[in-house]
């Protein structure tokens, strides 16, 4: 794919080589926008509300003008450092949609550009001049005017979203950063700790999630999507982080099942509309 000229500078300073197994992979970090407004409901829950995501954002972009979508698809092109391009190839009929990101936080392409993301947030017309002022950014006109006008996506919540397979076999990658998975509530443990069906996820490995701060409320069976970050097992440091209050019974069975494998801590968790 051919990289505009004015998007080198950035890339050549944002790649960093990362060692991964026996594989080497490219890490893009794209910088978060700081959002000068005041966001007037969370974006997961307006998603929720919304129920709009990419199994159905079929038609023209247009028609989801003010509405709050969550689509997962590749990151496609890097547009300055604020912003990226999603592949259009299962979106909006088939339409290239710009991405802004005024999630508050950066975000890391593990793979580079072909990157499986997951983003929540507004379709809106961009205006440039409105973006800067809302947002506090400054963005190029050049590589911006194209834009002016048309529909974008200024997303509050972004995540990786990578194929099971690609955390399976580099967990490393992925140690750290914020990603969703979706995936079937296989085991209930306790109020605060599940497992997602191995047969969804993993192969013959189940993933275990940890929901610190906030009880789980789905029961067996349920699909779920869950954002986080992962993190390899290790007790001590899990009791240190988050003050768990795991029964003697739970810790011991984590411990011999779990220890030093990755796991999910969980920030987010709701049903999956994908």
């Amino acid at each position: 794919m051919s990289i505009d000229k004015s998007n080198r500078g950035f890339l050549s300073k944002a790649f960093k080589l990362t060692g991964a197994v026996a594989l080497l992979t490219a890490s893009v970090v794209l910088p978060a926008c700081s959002n000068s407004t005041e966001v007037a409901e969370d974006p997961i829950e307006a998603a929720e509300e919304n129920n709009v995501t990419a199994e159905e954002v079929t038609g023209s972009v247009e028609d989801y003008i003010g509405q709050t979508v969550t689509v997962r698809e590749e990151a496609e092109e890097l547009v300055g450092e604020y912003a990226f391009l999603l592949d259009e190839d299962q979106l909006f009929g088939g339409e290239r949609i710009l991405v802004i990101n005024a999630s508050g936080e950066g975000l890391t392409l593990v793979e580079g550009e072909g990157t499986d993301v997951q983003v929540t947030g507004e379709v809106r017309e961009f205006v440039l001049a409105d973006v800067e002022q809302e947002y506090d950014l400054e963005l190029e006109p050049d590589l911006f005017g194209d834009y002016e006008e048309q529909p974008v996506i200024i997303a509050q919540s972004l995540a990786l979203a990578p194929d099971p397979d690609d955390i399976n076999e580099r967990p490393e990658d992925y140690y750290g950063k914020r990603i969703a998975v979706e995936g079937e509530v296989d085991l209930v443990m306790s109020d605060n700790v599940i497992t997602l069906d191995e047969e969804v996820l993993f192969g013959e490995e189940d993933l275990l999630v940890v929901s610190p701060d906030t009880a789980i409320a789905y029961p067996q069976g349920e699909e779920v999507v869950v954002t986080g970050t992962l993190r390899p097992f290790v007790y001590a440091e899990f009791d240190r982080d988050y003050e768990l209050t795991w029964d003697i019974e739970l810790q011991q069975e984590v411990e011999a099942e779990y220890e030093s494998r990755p796991v999910f801590v969980a920030d987010e968790i709701y049903p999956s509309a994908l």
